[in-house]
């Protein structure tokens, strides 16, 4: 691994304890303006505070986010359909690396679908931008998406990581099971949960201190924090679990008290 690699991949996962907080807020690349992120800079810039990585597109983030910034960057670069009229997204590559390497970014995200009629089309996809990132030195996240008709067990979730990492993906995104410390063990490289759909707080804590104790090194949470009751006492809390090594009761309290 070379020097821009790392040096890259440390600023997504930080070296002080191997963890991370993302927060993804790519959603509109396929949901539009989905309830939360209607004005994202609004919405993103006060929480900007707590996260250690910030996974957006390229238009969120030319036109929401102060290029003086100084939280990293993980560019979302695979896209083409919409949420409309389809259970599943037919991704393909719709930025550049060299747009990607423009902004700066530190790691970008492609998503996969396996299991998927058309998971090669993906696959190959992603595999050919790992082509052109490791030229440059870029991380590349793979987001193993998964449809609602799909098996979400442990044995899915590690055949898809296993997968990703095989085909050189330097970072997981993959969702939270039971018997997770399977789909650990079965990945050579860091993996990171996706928050999902919206839960209430007290149980996507929950999750996240799981999945820390599993074996993640962190987690890339989206709806979990921006349609909270309070987003701001939600992402420390988030912090808090994953950096501070709180219980989940502890980071509830801690969320209730900011809501106040």
């Amino acid at each position: 691994m070379d020097w821009g690699m790392e040096n890259r991949l440390s600023k997504i996962i930080k070296p002080k304890d191997g963890r991370t907080v993302m927060l993804a807020v790519d959603h509109g690349y396929f949901m539009g303006p989905t309830t939360g992120l209607e004005n994202l800079g609004k919405m993103v810039n006060p929480l900007l505070l707590y996260v250690d990585t910030l996974m957006l597109t390229r238009g969120a983030l030319r036109n929401y986010i102060d290029p003086k910034t100084d939280v990293p960057i993980v560019l979302r670069v695979s896209g083409g359909t919409s949420i409309i009229g389809k259970e599943l997204l037919h991704e393909g590559t719709v930025v550049s690396i060299e747009d990607a390497i423009r902004l700066n970014a530190s790691g970008v995200a492609y998503s996969i679908l396996v299991g998927a009629e058309f998971e090669r089309d993906t696959l190959l996809g992603m595999t050919q931008y790992i082509d052109e990132a490791e030229r440059y030195g870029m991380p590349v996240l793979a987001v193993t998406a998964v449809g609602k008709d799909m098996v979400r067990d442990a044995r899915y979730m590690s055949l898809a990581s296993r997968m990703a990492a095989e085909l050189g993906a330097h970072v997981v995104k993959t969702y939270y099971v039971d018997g997770f410390e399977k789909v650990i063990e079965s990945c050579p490289v860091p993996v990171v949960i996706a928050g999902g759909k919206k839960q209430p707080e007290k149980e996507a804590l929950q999750m996240t201190y799981d999945a820390i104790h599993a074996g993640a090194v962190g987690v890339d949470m989206g709806r979990n924090i921006f349609q909270s009751t309070s987003p701001i006492g939600m992402i420390k809390a988030v912090n808090a679990v994953v950096h501070k090594k709180a219980t989940p009761e502890e980071a509830y309290e801690l969320f209730k008290s900011n809501k106040k």
